[in-house]
Order: structure tokens, then C-alpha cells, then sequence
């Protein structure tokens, strides 16, 4: 099962493992990660699951994957950065074993 690592805005670390298909949003709503809310539950109808791809992944992962992911970022809570995406729209692969992603300061 692959992996991924949330990196805080604090620094603080957490590394789980996210099944095959699943997507990078509900790997830390069920492992209780704090900073992603996912409050459409990934229905790409808020920005609360919005995360900064770290740069050594961001050529893996690619840039927003759709025009309704890009203007969804619009509404994010906290700076939306080159490497902005919505977690719930990166699901996991074996190339993404090891992902990391950073959490904005807040998701409101």
C-alpha cells in the first residue's frame, strides 16, 4: 500500500498508508490528520481539502487536473501556490508511494 506524508504548517509530520484508489484527502480524514476538512466529502464543490504538492512530487502528480479543480482553488482559504491541488482529486497510484504533501496554515 502506498504512502504519503502530510507536513503541517507547523512542521509537524504524520506518514500513512492510502489504498490503491483512494484519494490523498480521505488518507488523512481516516487517519485524523488535522488540516484537511473535506467538508463535500469530494465532490470537488469546496477548496477545504486544498494541500501544496512538495516540489520533488510535483512532475508525478502534475498540476490541477481540470478546469472545475482550477476554479475551485479560487475559493481557497489559504494561498494558492504552482504546486496547489485538491486532494481529493490526487488518487493514489504505485507511482505516488512516498508522496509528500504540505497543509496550508488553514483551510477557511
Amino acid at each position: 500500500m502506498p504512502s504519503v506524508t502530510y507536513i503541517a504548517a507547523s512542521g509537524a509530520t504524520h506518514t500513512v498508508d492510502v489504498p490503491l484508489g483512494e484519494n490523498v484527502m480521505r488518507g488523512a480524514l481516516y487517519n485524523d490528520i488535522d488540516g484537511i476538512i473535506g467538508e463535500c466529502g469530494g465532490g470537488l464543490a469546496c477548496a477545504t481539502c486544498h494541500c501544496y504538492v512538495d516540489a520533488a512530487w510535483t512532475d508525478k502528480v502534475g498540476g490541477p487536473s481540470s478546469q472545475d479543480e482550477r476554479d475551485m482553488l479560487e475559493s481557497a482559504g489559504a494561498e494558492v501556490r504552482p504546486t496547489s491541488r485538491l486532494s481529493c482529486q490526487i488518487d493514489m497510484t504505485p507511482a505516488l508511494d512516498g508522496l509528500v504533501v504540505h497543509l496550508p496554515e488553514t483551510q477557511f
